[in-house]
């Protein structure tokens, strides 16, 4: 009688990293238009790409079971981080968040997402719940992620944390969580808004959600960035001005066009056409992220899937919403498009992270 041979095909994503390539190359035109003077983002940025796919290269080789074994341990190397970072890090504007490497410098903040992502999605896969998670049921991942959010919020970083409070929170409603739970969660967090607001934010903080309520009020110079951002986007049109025409970002009205206001340059060279490709390609990447969960061979897998959408998902709605005055602003970058080193990495190790739960969906036997 033969003997079954066991045969493994891994199938590449080409859908996915055509996407990627995509908002990629679309970041690196748009970078290289927002540089003034002797700036070259595009050039610094590619060389981030780079090492991104190296790291995503090697994500994929080990199988992503073995992340989940490895998530706790991930999860404290990264704390460490964010506590070296209050300690000895870098302070630029105000804030405390990276850390000097000698060759580059960290944001550990960044990862600290995927950490949220890894010990979320093992927690939930290794219990089993009936009618739905309780509360007490969650007191460990919650402490866990809420342990992550303090620490990132004392940097200051408002607007990485609230994200990674918002991934966590898409995590455990997907996986199911009781009405009474949901009830009770969300009447806890309206209450906690108050101390929140007198003791948890930084003044400039607050002032910028006032700026957000009432934009044409007393805080002109805090609501100022968003009303030049939303002069950009609506000065582009329908085709927009055209690659380096853009006068409000050209000129300066703009601050931090390469990173967090990116899209009002790219509403401003290009047009509406242009922004509604860029919203076009984020949705096909959260669906087909979400695509990737349903087809995962296993619940970690599923969850890992869906926790790195929610972090797509969470950093265009805020990013984009805030550049609209749709929301406050909170400085979040936008994914593949705006300029920084530790967040091209951590979205590539995300991209790796679903090549990975792909690839290994398709292992069969004949």
């Amino acid at each position: 009688m033969a003997i079954p041979v066991t045969r493994r095909r891994y199938y590449v994503d080409y859908t996915l990293l055509a996407v990627v390539l995509c908002l990629a190359t679309f970041g690196l035109v748009a970078l290289q238009s927002a540089a003034t003077g002797a700036a070259n983002w595009h050039l610094t940025q590619a060389g981030w790409m780079v090492f991104g796919c190296a790291a995503a290269i090697l994500v994929t080789i080990v199988d992503y079971r073995h992340y989940q074994r490895l998530a706790y341990l991930f999860y404290g190397g990264v704390s460490l981080l964010l506590v070296l970072v209050l300690f000895v890090g870098i302070s630029r504007n105000n804030a405390t968040r990276w850390l000097d490497l000698g060759v580059f410098e960290a944001q550990p903040s960044e990862l600290a997402k995927l950490a949220v992502v890894l010990i979320t999605a093992r927690f939930l896969q290794e219990k089993q719940w009936v009618g739905g998670l309780r509360l007490r049921d969650l007191v460990i991942p919650f402490v866990l992620t809420m342990t992550t959010v303090i620490l990132v919020a004392a940097e200051p970083d408002l607007g990485t944390a609230l994200v990674i409070l918002a991934i966590f929170l898409t995590m455990v409603l997907f996986d199911g969580l009781r009405r009474s739970s949901l009830i009770i969660l969300l009447v806890s967090l309206v209450l906690l808004a108050l101390p929140v607001w007198q003791f948890g934010l930084e003044s400039y903080q607050r002032e910028r959600i006032t700026a957000f309520l009432n934009p044409e009020g007393l805080h002109q110079e805090s609501a100022w960035q968003v009303r030049q951002a939303i002069i950009a986007v609506a000065s582009g049109g329908l085709a927009g001005k055209g690659h380096g025409q853009g006068s409000q970002v050209q000129s300066g009205f703009v601050p931090e066009n390469e990173n967090d206001f990116i899209f009002a340059h790219i509403g401003e060279e290009f047009g509406f056409l242009g922004c509604g490709l860029v919203l076009a390609l984020y949705t096909i990447l959260i669906l087909w992220s979400l695509r990737i969960a349903r087809y995962a061979r296993d619940k970690f897998g599923v969850l890992l899937a869906v926790g790195i959408a929610a972090l797509f998902f969470w950093h265009v709605v805020v990013n984009i919403g805030m550049v609209l005055g749709l929301l406050p602003v909170v400085g979040l970058w936008l994914p593949f498009i705006s300029y920084g080193g530790s967040s091209v990495v951590t979205v590539m190790i995300s991209v790796g992270l679903l090549i990975n739960l792909s690839m290994r969906r398709h292992v069969f036997h004949s």
